[in-house]
Order: C-alpha cells, then structure tokens, then sequence
C-alpha cells in the first residue's frame, strides 16, 4: 500500500464495530452483522489536477479479505447530488462480498459543498476527480489489476459514470492509456445528453456502459434511456445497455427518509418535484445487476468463505 494510506480508525480498522440499527431500531452487536467483515478499510486522499488548478479528493478504499486472483479489479463509487450517502456503502459491500476492491469518493469535501444546492453548476467539474481516482488505483494500489477498473455511480455520480465513458474526456484527463473497462451509471439522467453542451455522448471508448434507471423517476419520461440508447450510431448502441426497473423512482437504494425534492433539472430540465423513495425490489434486483455486469465485464473474483 502507498504511503498516502491511512488505516481507518487506526488500529480499530479490523475489529467489529457496531453495526447499522437492527428492524427494530435498536443497534445489534453480534458479530456477523458487522460491515466490516468481508473488507479492510482505508482512508485515502490523492490530488487532482485541472486548468491549472490542484486539489486533494478523499475517499474509502475497502479491500476485500477473500483469497482470489491477484491483482483484483477495482470500482470507484460516485455519489449523487446529496454526498456520500446510503447507496456508495451499500453497493460497495456487494462488491466486496463478491471481491471487488472499492473507492467510494467524496467529490464534495473539497469543494466544501454541504447541499445538493451548493454543488457545481455543471457534472463535468467533477470529472477529473474520477479520472484522479482511476489514476490513484492504477497507480498507488498495488492489490488493483490497473486494466481492470469500473466505475458507478447515482444520480450527478450515474452522470460522471457516463460521461467518463467518452472518448474526449479519457483523453482530457486520463493518464497514458488509462481507462475505465465498464461503467455502470445508475438514474444517470438520461434526457440531457446529446442535447446540452458538455453532455455529448457518441464517441465512446469501447468500454461497456451497463444503465439503470426506474420509470418513475421524475427527472425523465419513462422511456428516456431507452430511446437514447436506440439514437445512438450502431457501433456505440452495440456497447450501451439499459435496464428499466418498474415502478422505481429516483434514488430508490437510498435507504435514508423518504423525501421529495425539487431540482431544476428533474422534469427534463422544466425543474420540479422529484420522489425518492426507497424500494427493496428494485435495490435487490439493480445491485444484483451491477454486481453480474461487473463480473461479467472484469471478470469475477472468489467470494469471502
């Protein structure tokens, strides 16, 4: 491991912690309901540099326990408009249960954001964080197989997952011939590309893109990412799949409160209420997906005995 590593609750990294609130609300401290078994955490911090301009992104790298091949693929995790949330713990730990490495980052702490309102004006702001992130796991972490890295993400995260999929961008702000292998976008707003300057979406790298979305989100018509799938030229629609989960809304793994939110770019870009509400059908049936496309694409990992 790199120097830049720092070992997450110091020397308490590998031992139980109290888990998430039982159904009953109360916390369970039996041990097999621990988060922390099937991976070692980090915290990590690596720089990022754009337009002249330098700053430091962090994030959590799990590390799987599970015996496997060696070097492992690797996701990054990116989070929606709200910040590290929920959904980034929740499909890093399917991840490493199937023996992913995982960085879940945190676009927003350098940017001391604290609200969806407060986030850039554009998603492509944040994608040299991705790229830096790639770089970092190519790079610094030697457990990491540096050709096999995916990337998801909710939301603003689905949107850089997209958009890191472009020919342009990899050449923008990747390093060498690094490249992201699949991308796996979740709600990734599918109305805006093609349509608003920055969201160009054509060129692609040949990496599989694997789209998730619910035909009750309310930031696109329900056939949004299909048809922008069916517009896209023949050798880039090859590479470009979608999946639509019925009845799910915005955001539907988000296992905080269920809100209604109002964003200006919901409602293909007419602003308006959107629902977030938390499904356990679509969570199980999109983190299985993500999971299978991931092992499809990177190939699969031995599970933690």
């Amino acid at each position: 491991m790199s120097a830049l590593f720092a070992v997450l609750l110091g020397a308490c990294a590998s031992a139980t912690a109290p888990s998430a609130p039982d159904a009953a609300g109360a916390v369970s401290y039996a041990r097999a309901d621990s988060a922390r078994l099937d991976a070692k955490s980090y915290f990590v911090s690596f720089p990022v540099t754009d337009g002249g301009r330098t700053w430091s992104t962090a994030g959590i790298l799990r590390v799987p326990y599970a015996s496997g091949t060696q070097p492992r693929p690797a996701i990054v995790i990116v989070h929606g408009s709200g910040g590290v949330d929920s959904r980034g713990e929740h499909y890093a730990a399917a991840l490493n249960s199937a023996g992913f490495v995982t960085l879940e980052i945190d676009l927003w702490a350098p940017r001391h954001v604290r609200s969806a309102a407060e986030r850039p004006r554009n998603v492509g702001e944040t994608l040299p964080d991705a790229f830096a992130a790639l770089r970092f796991l190519s790079e610094e972490a030697h457990d990491v197989d540096p050709t096999r890295i995916g990337i998801m993400g909710f939301s603003w995260g689905g949107v850089v997952s997209m958009l890191s999929a472009t020919q342009a961008n990899r050449d923008r702000y990747a390093t060498g011939a690094q490249a992201f292998a699949a991308h796996a976008p979740l709600y990734p707003v599918c109305w805006i590309y093609n349509r608003a300057p920055g969201y160009e979406f054509t060129e692609l790298t040949g990496a599989p893109v694997f789209i998730q979305a619910g035909t009750a989100d309310a930031y696109d018509r329900p056939d949004r990412c299909v048809t922008l799938q069916q517009s896209l030229p023949p050798a880039t629609q090859a590479i470009v799949s979608v999946r639509m989960l019925d009845g799910a809304t915005h955001a539907w793994e988000r296992r905080e409160p269920d809100a209604t939110i109002n964003d200006p770019f919901s409602h293909e870009g007419q602003g308006g209420p959107v629902d977030l509400r938390f499904s356990e059908r679509a969570t199980r049936a999109s983190t299985e997906a993500a999971v299978a496309f991931f092992e499809n694409r990177l190939g699969s990992v031995s599970r933690a005995p």
